[in-house]
Formats: C-alpha cells, sequence, structure tokens
C-alpha cells in the first residue's frame, strides 16, 4: 500500500509538472505567435495570440494546432488614393498547420468579424463629411455643400452594402431637396461614396456588412488562411 500512495503521489507531481511545463509552452508560443502575424500589403497594429486545446505540446509534436484566436487592431492599407482603416479584427482559425520550421501557419478554415469604427469610416469620406451611427442598421452622414452663394449642411440616413466582397458602398436613401435646383446632387456628392476595404491575412474573404453603434461589423470567412512565414 506504501508503495502504491508514493507511485500516485509520483503520477500527480509529473502531472503537475507536465501542465505547467505545457502552459509554459502555450505562453511563449502565444508571444511568439503574435510577433509573426503578418498581412501582406498592409500594416497593422498590435496583434494577441490564443491557442486553445490540451495538451499544447502533442499538437506541436503533431505540427497541427485545433484551434487557434487571433486579435489584431488596426489594419491599415491604401486603396484608391484613400486608406480604409478596419479598426479591429477577431478571427477564430482552425485546424491550424506549422510549417517552415514552426516559422509558418496556415489555417485551414476561419471565421470572424472585423470592425471600421465611424472614425475610421469618416477618415476615409470626402473631406468635410462625418459619419456616425444612425439607427436601425443605417449610418448619417453629414456634409457640407455650397449653392447659390450659401452653404448648406446636411445630414441624410444611408444604407452601407458590400460590393463585389471588398468595397463599402454608402448610399443615401432620400436627400431633402428643398426644391432647390441641384441640391441633392451636391449633396450626394459629398454624401454617397465607396471605398475599398484594405487588405486582410491571405485568404479571407468579406461576406456580410451591418452597421452597430459599434461602427461597421463585416463578417470574414476563409480558407487556408495564411498567418505567417
Amino acid at each position: 500500500m506504501r508503495a502504491l500512495r508514493i507511485l500516485l503521489i509520483v503520477v500527480v507531481v509529473l502531472a503537475g509538472v507536465f501542465v505547467a511545463v505545457d502552459r509554459a509552452a502555450v505562453y511563449f508560443a502565444e508571444s511568439q505567435a503574435a510577433d509573426r502575424v503578418v498581412v501582406s500589403g498592409a500594416r497593422i497594429g498590435s496583434t494577441d495570440v490564443s491557442i486553445k486545446g490540451f495538451p499544447f505540446l502533442t499538437q506541436v509534436a503533431g505540427s497541427e494546432l485545433d484551434e487557434v484566436d487571433v486579435k489584431i487592431t488596426g489594419i491599415e492599407a491604401t486603396a484608391g488614393g484613400r486608406t480604409l482603416r478596419i479598426s479591429s479584427m477577431d478571427a477564430e482559425l482552425y485546424r491550424v498547420r506549422l510549417t517552415d520550421g514552426f516559422s509558418g501557419a496556415t489555417a485551414a478554415r476561419a471565421s470572424g468579424t472585423a470592425v471600421i469604427s465611424y472614425a475610421d469610416l469618416t477618415e476615409a469620406a470626402s473631406d468635410g463629411v462625418a459619419v456616425e451611427y444612425g439607427g436601425n442598421g443605417k449610418v448619417k452622414v453629414t456634409g457640407t455643400v455650397g449653392i447659390l452663394g450659401r452653404t448648406l449642411s446636411r445630414s441624410v440616413l444611408s444604407t452601407v452594402t458590400l460590393v463585389d466582397g471588398h468595397t463599402v458602398r454608402v448610399h443615401a436613401d432620400k436627400v431633402p431637396g428643398e426644391g432647390i435646383p441641384g441640391l441633392e446632387g451636391l449633396v450626394r456628392e459629398k454624401t454617397d461614396f465607396e471605398r475599398e476595404v484594405g487588405k486582410l491575412p491571405n485568404g479571407l474573404k468579406l461576406e456580410r456588412i451591418q452597421p452597430t453603434a459599434a461602427g461597421l461589423e463585416i463578417s470574414v470567412t476563409g480558407t487556408d488562411v495564411r498567418l505567417a512565414g
């Protein structure tokens, strides 16, 4: 009985050591992975990586991780002379294959959400235009125009759509003309616009867009998503 008790104690101690080593390895790997996440053709701000699943060391031995969650804050790329910044993106990556001596990583599939804040959307709009949430899935766009020697400021509720999977289109539902010839056209020149979304990690694509109080939320999905290497 005494020998069995000692054996059990040893097993428990070894299990505790293995768990501690495994968690330490995860922490180190997450830190290294965050520094290696790249988005081709774009600048990125901060990156946070969380590796799921246990034990981690056996996943590494098989060169494939079950799930990796990635959060990127600030993805900036210029398209059409304008920069449309993705404020943040959260993605869940599944079956992440480790390659090139663990310096590369490619996920079999991924899903997540990208957010464009209204401050960043305003920055990408025409000069003198402000964009904010308008409620009920709409955005409120305000612009100033000059007509007949007068300066007029107008706000419109607009619908936001995703065009061809890579372009954000903002289009006013209705523009009050107030009987002034040409006013609607001038307002639309300011408030209606399209901006191409900047770069995403290779393999990710935009699926659906929805204005919310927090910003434009865009669903992203992908296969063979390459994060590093």
